[in-house]
């Protein structure tokens, strides 16, 4: 199984792209394809430059996402929804294929340093990525990021981890059907 893997952020320091690697130690048996999003920048999103034609990084985006099998993506919250670079690679990819997750199946995340855990970016994700065909399996937020991980550890609060193994595994035996 070929897994995609993403943290819908551009910080060299991404808490998200923390919480991703953390999840990928259940799946170390499978091929495993971390990409950052700093490999997929383009100039911002416009009709004007549409116009002119698709940023090669916009298709190697949906390539990525074409030939892997499923989805891990933890997504950064600003200001309540997408980090700017997250939706700027969706709205070039989206332009070029509206099905941009491809009907792969996906676990989403997210995390924040608050106390909702990128609860509002989750909410946006699970309502508009389906509509793009993203075939959601499970989810998982994280409040108080650092509070709750350890870079070494992992998820250190007991109910959170336990949860996440749960949610992992739940996901697991979804995509094996």
């Amino acid at each position: 199984m070929k897994i995609l893997a993403f943290a819908g952020s551009t910080s060299s320091t991404s808490i998200n792209r923390e919480l991703v690697k953390f999840v990928l130690k259940d799946f170390q048996n499978e091929d495993i394809h971390l990409i950052d999003l700093n490999d997929f920048d383009m100039p911002v999103f416009s009709v004007d430059r549409e116009k002119k034609g698709f940023p090669e990084e916009a298709h190697n985006f949906l390539k990525a996402i074409e030939e892997s099998d499923v989805i891990i993506c933890s997504l950064a919250e600003h200001n309540r929804s997408y980090s700017s670079a997250f939706k700027n690679v969706f709205d070039w990819a989206s332009r070029i294929n509206v099905k941009v997750f491809q009907d792969k199946p996906m676990f989403l995340m997210s995390t924040s340093p608050g106390g909702y855990g990128g609860g509002n970016v989750m909410n946006t994700a699970k309502t508009f990525f389906p509509q793009f065909a993203a075939d959601i399996k499970d989810t998982f937020s994280m409040p108080k990021f650092y509070e709750n991980f350890d870079l070494e550890s992992g998820v250190i609060n007991p109910e959170m981890l336990k949860e996440l193994k749960d949610k992992i595994e739940n996901f697991k035996n979804q995509i094996k059907n």
